[in-house]
């Protein structure tokens, strides 16, 4: 199961009880303004959603909704193990439980979701990497708003030590190739998840999944100069889902396209 996902869902009119999930639930409205109102147990909420506005369903809640009109929700399902990791490295500790709410609006989860959006759309060209970093910021945005505390823990965050970083770092030369994630790279590193991201950020200067793009954007460089492989072939062994998406972000890290690096070549 991915530490995150993302479907776009019909909401009907009417009332209707939430199905029970297993993973925490955001659920960003989706187009114009829809009165409503929600319940949990005995509590009630009523109000206006709005486009980009997110309700919480904690793992194992079912809600009750009463919707005016047809709408639509773009559902993000976030793992809950993921968010006692992140708390256990916030320095929460058992507060890793999400409450329901309702009506709430915040940029940072706001560009969560369409950038997960996009990938669904695009059939994931960032690959597992990217959407497990979206994740991993997605859980501990959720649990600074609700405890309101800042981002202080990573700010602080050491770097990881010298050869742990080399172990890390050659373990992503040998497997460019591949769909990687978050976990295998932390469990290289010694680290759980949550604690591995900031100190590989703090040890590089760049996010994991912009470190691993920009080793891949080099060895697709080196062997478009090289010579004697097929676009499809450099794409397949630098781990990009197809050669236009290896142009494209060849295009955005170099600022050149791969006819241009090989014509240089000549």
């Amino acid at each position: 199961m991915p530490l995150l996902d993302v479907l776009t869902s019909p909401v009907p009119s009417g009332v209707f009880q939430s199905p029970l999930d297993d993973r925490h639930v955001l659920c960003l409205h989706l187009g114009d303004p829809v009165p409503v109102s929600y319940r949990v147990g005995d509590r009630e909420r009523q109000g206006t959603r709005l486009h980009g506005q997110f309700c919480v369903v904690p793992a194992g809640l079912s809600t009750r909704w009463t919707v005016s009109q047809p709408a639509r929700s773009l559902l993000l399902r976030l793992r809950p193990s993921l968010l006692q990791d992140t708390s256990d490295t916030m320095g929460l500790g058992a507060r890793a439980e999400l409450d329901p709410s309702i009506h709430v609006r915040d940029a940072q989860i706001e560009r969560i979701g369409w950038m997960m959006q996009a990938e669904d759309h695009d059939d994931y060209p960032g690959g597992r990497l990217f959407t497990d970093s979206l994740a991993t910021a997605l859980a501990a945005r959720l649990l600074a708003l609700q405890s309101r505390k800042g981002e202080s823990t990573s700010k602080s965050a050491r770097a990881l030590p010298a050869w742990r970083l080399r172990h890390v770092l050659e373990y992503i030369e040998a497997h460019l190739d591949e769909d990687l994630t978050l976990a295998q790279l932390a469990s290289v590193a010694g680290f759980s998840l949550s604690h591995f991201k900031p100190l590989f950020k703090k040890a590089t200067g760049v996010p994991v999944h912009r470190f691993v793009l920009g080793r891949r954007v080099e060895r697709a460089r080196l062997r478009l100069l090289e010579g004697g492989m097929s676009l499809t072939e450099i794409a397949l062994e630098t781990g990009f889902a197809h050669p236009s998406h290896m142009a494209r972000c060849m295009r955005r890290v170099l600022g050149l396209s791969p006819s241009q690096i090989a014509a240089s070549a000549q």
